[in-house]
């Protein structure tokens, strides 16, 4: 007969109240993280782009909508949400109640997997050894991501997924490349390759999941800031180490924050939300990301 283990009180008590520090402070602890990125030619005025992402939300997450709208006073000159952005069939009511303050600002948007496909349970140890890209196939979306997009796009914002766009902010011209969620292989980077145009003021390239593969193209098509969610940075990280993993193929050092990709800027935001069945951050902020875009030096 084998003998039982104990457990020390002490171990214990630390691992509960790690988990609810995990699940119910760190995980409502919503952050603004401010970048100033040098990508605009000499004499252009600044630019303002708040990038929100994978805020995976469900009708009851008040205190996540609150927050999001009162990012409205920011009064951004550009929105991007670059998916993730609902997790339940009755979501997008709220979504759009959340995004009220800021749908009548210059927006657009991609989705990203879960836009379209409920989230259910599994084991979060296993992208320890394994993406969630490596999943069995749903051949049936569950999600209404049809009205998710109508909500946005009745307001003015772009649906930038798989296609090419020019949008005004003031009298600033910028040229987006889009593409869907290559977690769930819809991407189509061969619907928009080839040069972004040089005469845009800023050429702007999303997406959903930072895959290496896709940023490379956007850089060599002459995009100079690429936006991303998706990675949750980490979501649960380790301090002084950070992210154990990144769910797609971007390294670990870049899982959150600004970077370089080749000749572009990229951001990767860690975004607002965790999936219902593992609603814990730990050492990883929920965050949204006011970018402002100036002068190269």
């Amino acid at each position: 007969m084998r003998k039982a283990v104990a457990v020390p009180l002490s171990l214990l008590g630390a691992g509960v109240a790690g988990l609810a520090y995990a699940s119910v402070v760190e995980r409502n602890w919503f952050r603004l993280r401010r970048f100033e990125i040098p990508v605009l030619a000499p004499g252009q005025r600044p630019v303002r782009i708040l990038h929100l992402t994978d805020l995976h939300l469900t009708p009851g997450r008040r205190m996540l909508i609150n927050w999001v709208r009162s990012l409205g006073d920011l009064r951004p000159d550009l929105v991007v949400n670059t998916g993730d952005s609902i997790a339940h069939p009755e979501a997008v009511p709220a979504l759009l109640h959340a995004l009220e303050p800021l749908l009548d600002r210059p927006g657009l948007f991609v989705y990203g997997s879960n836009d379209l496909y409920a989230p259910v349970p599994k084991n979060p140890l296993r992208y320890l050894w394994s993406t969630s890209k490596n999943a069995p196939r749903r051949k049936t979306t569950s999600l209404p991501w049809q009205d998710l997009g109508a909500g946005m796009t009745a307001a003015g914002w772009l649906d930038m997924n798989n296609t090419t766009a020019r949008i005004k902010v003031g009298d600033f011209d910028i040229a987006v490349g889009g593409i869907h969620d290559s977690h769930i292989d819809r991407d189509r980077y061969d619907l928009i390759a080839g040069p972004a145009p040089t005469d845009a003021d800023l050429r702007l390239g999303v997406m959903h999941s930072p895959e290496p593969r896709n940023m490379t193209k956007f850089a060599a098509d002459g995009y100079q800031l690429l936006l991303a969610g998706h990675t949750h940075g980490g979501q649960v990280c380790i301090p002084f180490y950070g992210a154990l993993v990144t769910n797609c193929g971007i390294d670990r050092a870049r899982a959150k924050g600004l970077s370089r990709h080749d000749t572009s800027w990229l951001h990767v935001s860690a975004g607002l939300g965790t999936s219902p069945y593992s609603p814990v951050r730990f050492a990883c902020f929920p965050e949204a990301s006011l970018l402002t875009l100036s002068p190269r030096r």
